[in-house]
């Protein structure tokens, strides 16, 4: 664990474009915070104060940065924004994809505002967490959050009284489950208010996981009306109602994903996929001992500077529930001997190697998601809400200054006269950059006051200090 005696280049570099967004006093605190997130092993405000010796403060200032300073988080966002627009290899571009995708972030105890007891798919077990969603930009230049919104699980009290004050009529019969099965009470309130959320003052009661992507994408179309970009999303979100809307209200191109379950509509009635794609298997299977035409034909994509080839086939098909949608069914294995994965786009002229590298693109988030952990999108100890939403934001903004740096000739100049090293490189990559620019800076100051005759004791206690605390 490194001190921090001077900000990074990289935060020196971009602070700037932030200062409008910031009081002096919570500027400084703001750039403390950053540095503290790229450089410091624990991502708490505790952990980066103690390390972050440059300009040293008592922790309640770092604390206020997040809790009490007025600061917009909004204005925060499109600073960010604005920085990485203002970059060619990080703006964004007409072969770009959109992706939505959701992530927990998880906390041991019910201490935070808002945390839910959640299922984790990757552990097989309900935690204590918010559900953090995000909508993402991918090309094969770069990656990063354009929108992101923490989850607020729905307040019951205000549902059941919000329907009814809604004139939407519930079961007397239910009534006696907030007592006797307060889960069962719950799923019957979720499931009233989604069937009437059509109704402005029902949907106003809560915002689901598919409503925040709905706006989340809504708000991108209106600040973004040129950009006409895909959008891409697992089976979650590949809902139909939540594709009508993409389609038919913001006129927007999707590529969702769907299961084993769906079923296709077909002349001789409805079949699930899975059945549906055993039986193309065959029929290519055959016609390659046969030498006949194959069902499932080889395609290549670009995808962040390599070829990725898939055995695909695509054909415009009725999808229960949805109606009319492209549909490709796709494997990586030539011999169709892996699971085939399924997806579906409102766009019936695209092909499989379009529709295939646009979901491609959905896989950047996934891992935004695992390297933002790395720069500590869940490791807050901050309690209050807002406190919390703005460390993500502040995530966020560390995240993209690592991705805006290496797309950047001036701040490139500047580092690479002190370090002298490969300045090409990931994210992770970029922030072991930034840690041996602090470490550079720690020597340089050591062996400054040694120079100027102090002793050794009196320049390192305060950094033993600062490690030890």
């Amino acid at each position: 664990m490194l001190p921090v005696v001077e900000l990074p280049e990289i935060v020196r570099h971009y602070a700037p474009w932030f200062e409008a967004v910031f009081s002096p006093e919570a500027g400084l605190q703001f750039q403390r915070y950053v540095s503290g997130l790229m450089v410091s092993e624990n991502k708490t405000v505790e952990g980066i104060n103690r390390l972050v010796v440059y300009e040293n403060r008592n922790q309640s200032s770092l604390n206020r940065l997040l809790t009490a300073s007025p600061f917009s988080e909004v204005a925060l966002n499109e600073q960010r924004l604005a920085l990485l627009a203002s970059l060619s290899g990080t703006q964004m571009k007409p072969k770009g994809v959109l992706s939505l995708d959701d992530t927990l972030l998880s906390h041991y105890g019910q201490q935070f505002d808002e945390i839910a007891k959640l299922w984790d798919h990757v552990e097989n077990r309900y935690v204590w967490a918010h559900n953090l969603v995000s909508l993402h930009y991918s090309d094969d230049q770069t990656d990063y959050p354009v929108y992101f919104d923490l989850w607020r699980p729905a307040d019951l009290e205000k549902l059941e009284h919000g329907l009814q004050a809604a004139n939407v009529k519930l079961r007397a019969s239910k009534f006696e489950l907030k007592e006797t099965a307060p889960r069962k009470w719950r799923q019957y309130l979720l499931g009233v208010w989604s069937r009437h959320q059509s109704q402005p003052e029902v949907a106003a009661l809560y915002a689901s996981k598919l409503l925040i992507a709905r706006q989340q994408v809504s708000q991108f179309v209106a600040r973004y009306p040129t950009l006409n970009l895909p959008v891409a999303f697992d089976s979650w979100y590949t809902q139909p109602a939540f594709c009508r809307f993409l389609d038919q209200t913001l006129k927007v191109a999707y590529v969702g994903t769907l299961t084993d379950d769906n079923e296709v509509v077909l002349k001789g009635g409805r079949e699930k996929l899975s059945e549906f794609a055993d039986r193309l298997k065959q029929e290519h299977l055959d016609c390659v001992k046969t030498g006949g035409r194959p069902v499932f034909r080889p395609v290549t994509i670009p995808y962040k500077g390599d070829k990725e080839t898939y055995y695909s086939y695509c054909r415009t098909l009725r999808v229960h529930n949805f109606g009319k949608q492209r549909v490709v069914i796709t494997h990586r294995q030539a011999d169709l001997s892996d699971q085939p994965v399924y997806y579906n786009s409102n766009r019936f002229l695209w092909q499989a190697a379009g529709i295939t590298r646009i979901r491609r693109h959905r896989w950047p988030v996934e891992v935004y998601y695992q390297e933002g952990k790395a720069e500590g999108l869940d490791q807050y100890q901050v309690r209050d809400f807002q406190a919390i939403s703005r460390h993500i934001g502040l995530v966020a903004v560390t995240y993209s200054l690592l991705r805006a740096a290496p797309h950047d000739p001036a701040f490139l100049h500047k580092l690479q006269r002190q370090l002298k090293y490969d300045l090409e490189g990931s994210v992770p990559h970029w922030r072991r950059i930034t840690q041996a620019q602090s470490l550079w800076n720690l020597a340089s100051l050591i062996a400054l006051g040694l120079a100027q005759g102090q002793p050794m004791d009196d320049v390192l206690a305060p950094l033993l200090a600062a490690v030890c605390a």
